[in-house]
């Protein structure tokens, strides 16, 4: 289980053991799983994005890239 972050702090990577603040949302979604419109997200900092979305794509599960500001996900 994890502790809900309070809504003023910034989001952090996902990278395992990274507390650097996310720069990068990448939306993903495993076709054998999800209906294809369902997205989940991942969040990157500039230093891990391409390891992830490395990790994502070669699955095939990568969609889309945005930055976090720009990410439907996270926003309202």
């Amino acid at each position: 289980m994890t502790t809900p972050r309070p809504a003023d702090e910034a989001p952090i990577c996902s990278a395992r053991g990274c507390r650097n603040p996310a720069a990068w949302a990448l939306h993903w979604n495993n076709p054998r799983l999800h209906d294809p419109d369902r997205r989940k997200t991942w969040l990157a900092c500039s230093e891990h994005r391409e390891s992830l979305g490395a990790f994502l794509d070669a699955r095939g599960f990568l969609r889309d890239v945005a930055a976090v500001a720009g990410s439907p996900t996270l926003e309202g």
